[in-house]
């Protein structure tokens, strides 16, 4: 094994490959050879074998088995002692046709879509050892890296979780909006909806609104591959219909068992502690939705991404006597940092012009955006 490998990563021209590609160059300073399938000025896949002892298949779902088996069939032995991994939602088929190698085998499932920031702070990724020996110090070095909370668990055990986390959390926001299709020529489209919001429904619509925005053929896959994806659909078609039956009968013993079945026996299921989080982070994404929807906001940049950038940006507000209600940041594809600022409703947009002035005057940061309120 090398500390310092030529990673191969197959796949290279997803949105996942081109993330990946990045955090190898850039994090750990590793070679990178691209291959794609179907695309041409890729690298071929005899010379990604011949030339990289790590290998990355994050190819699409449907294919990655195929791929994989093609690579094994192409080395013939040569992939003794190096390390194979793949980055797809489903574990258990790709683990096993990497397993028909002889090469070290890890399944990587990060979750989430190729993020903004250079790395996976604060996000979970599955990790499924399959066959790990002399890598896993370098696995090890590389996981670290990328600042990911990891969990383990068997190929099976992840597809079987994926049912849930994913496949059922999908279909249950695309049945959603098919609903809201049917009544869209009766009350109007989301843009009809949105004044009338709950933060539930704003957050379940942020979520539909999400998985439309991106490329369908990932959602496909994790229904359609996953093999406990079918017998979960079944599952939630019975609740869903045991629920319009309740509603149906529409009694006093109807109203009952709906709050033992749906209230009851589901809070003895999921556990008081969980229930408690899962309410305590409801409340804190409504304060932040809450936040975000105020009228008077501005956005900036700070060009000076170093400490004391933001004191600094803060310090111009208090200097004009404005009280900043809230603070929020967000990341653009292009990597920037932009922070976006509430005020109270009696704030002096006198005073707030004032500190904008200074903030760009001194170069502290650029402003992006302005609410009419304070213009």
């Amino acid at each position: 094994m090398t500390s310092s490998p030529t990673i191969g990563l197959i796949g290279s021209e997803g949105s996942y490959g081109r993330w990946l590609r990045r955090f190898f160059e850039t994090r750990m300073g590793l070679a990178v050879l691209g291959s794609d399938p179907g695309k041409p000025g890729t690298v071929e896949p005899e010379e990604l074998i011949a030339r990289c002892r790590v290998l990355v298949f994050c190819a699409p779902i449907r294919h990655t088995p195929a791929i994989i088996a093609d690579y094994v069939k192409r080395a013939g032995g040569r992939e003794r002692g190096a390390l194979w991994l793949d980055v797809t939602s489903i574990k258990e088929t790709p683990v096993a046709a990497m397993l028909a190698s002889q090469a070290e085998v890890v399944g990587l499932h990060p979750m989430t879509a190729a993020p903004k920031a250079p790395t996976l702070k604060g996000r979970a990724m599955v990790v499924c050892e399959a066959r790990l020996d002399v890598w896993r110090g370098w696995l090890a070095g590389f996981l670290g890296a990328l600042r990911a909370q990891c969990v383990r668990a068997t190929p099976e055990q992840h597809d079987r979780i994926m049912a849930l986390v994913q496949a059922m959390v999908h279909a249950t926001h695309l049945a959603q909006g098919g609903v809201l299709g049917e009544y869209a020529d009766r009350l109007g489209g989301l843009e009809a909806l949105l004044p009338f919001r709950s933060a539930s429904f704003e957050l379940d619509t942020a979520m539909l609104s999400r998985i439309l925005a991106m490329n369908p053929a990932i959602y496909e896959d994790i229904q359609f591959c996953n093999p406990y994806a079918g017998p979960m659909l079944g599952a939630l078609v019975r609740q869903i219909e045991g629920l319009r039956g309740l509603v149906a009968r529409g009694d006093d013993a109807a109203r009952a068992d709906f709050r033992r079945r749906f209230f009851t026996d589901a809070h003895a299921a999921l556990g008081e502690p969980a229930i408690a989080e899962g309410n305590y982070t409801f409340e804190r994404v409504g304060y932040l939705l809450a936040d975000l929807a105020g009228e008077r906001s501005v956005s900036m940049h700070l060009p000076e991404d170093q400490a004391g950038s933001l004191r600094r940006l803060l310090h111009a507000f208090e200097r004009q006597g404005v009280s900043i209600a809230s603070i929020h940041s967000s990341r653009t594809p292009a990597g920037e940092v932009h922070f976006r600022l509430g005020f109270d409703a009696d704030v002096a947009a006198a005073a707030v012009s004032a500190a904008l002035a200074r903030i760009e005057t001194e170069g502290i940061g650029r402003l992006l955006e302005r609410s009419p309120e304070l213009t």
